[in-house]
């Protein structure tokens, strides 16, 4: 679930082994150059989880600093969010399991913007390909679960061979992760790298893998999950 790493991760980051600037509330024409990336992510945004359940809500926080040119890291502002989310839930967990996809999709249309909506892709292709494209057209964040859901990471940035938002023609090459565990549990690869680390496609991969969660087959099962924002 989205908030089990504490444990798992403690073991699985010893087994892991310059973009274009497009912020939020840039004018159309500004947000239409494309020099072969965009990044997000600006200092001061970035919140470590107050818990170890905590990662959705610190995403929330991290995206909301950056959507908003905010630099708010309270831990109120978390447990706002946790609650939130935990009451929106599509299945009934444990408290420490956290929050599910569609709790994090709720607490993200409440918190930031309503545009964001829930997918579940078949494959890492056709997932990091409309994570990119919506980043890109809406000019916000994506939230992606990794660690077969285990934990949630921020999509801010990314690189690719021609501009997402112009033509179905790119493929990327690149991209920029923020995960909220650093300053609780940081590592230089794995679970979580300092904000805004770039990988490219294929480490990302090793980290945005299938939803699969134990106790309970889930509807997301065997799907890559990410929460993305969507005009139309």
């Amino acid at each position: 679930m989205l908030a089990r790493m504490f444990l798992a991760l403690l073991l699985a980051a010893e087994l892991v082994g310059t973009t274009a600037v497009a912020l939020p509330g840039q004018s159309v024409a500004a947000a239409s150059q494309w020099t072969g990336g965009v990044d997000l992510y600006r200092s001061g945004v970035f919140s470590t989880q107050k818990t170890w359940r905590w990662c959705t809500a610190a995403d929330i926080q991290i995206i909301r600093n950056i959507v908003d040119h905010k630099t708010n890291h309270s831990r109120v502002a978390q447990k706002r969010y946790f609650d939130y989310m935990r009451a929106h839930n599509r299945y009934v967990i444990p408290v420490s399991d956290g929050v599910d996809p569609a709790g994090w999709t709720a607490g993200l249309r409440r918190y930031v913007d309503d545009r964001y909506r829930l997918r579940a892709d078949g494959s890492f292709k056709s997932a990091l390909r409309s994570a990119v494209k919506n980043l890109r057209k809406n000019q916000l964040p994506v939230g992606v679960t990794v660690a077969h859901g285990n934990h949630a990471w921020v999509l801010t940035g990314f690189s690719a061979t021609a501009d997402p938002g112009a033509t179905n023609d790119f493929r990327v090459t690149s991209v920029r992760v923020v995960g909220p565990l650093w300053g609780l549990q940081s590592t230089t690869f794995g679970y979580d790298m300092r904000p805004d680390k770039k990988l490219s496609r294929k480490q990302f991969k090793g980290f945005f893998t299938p939803w699969h969660y134990g106790p309970i087959e889930m509807i997301w099962e065997d799907s890559w999950v990410s929460v993305q924002p969507v005009t139309g």
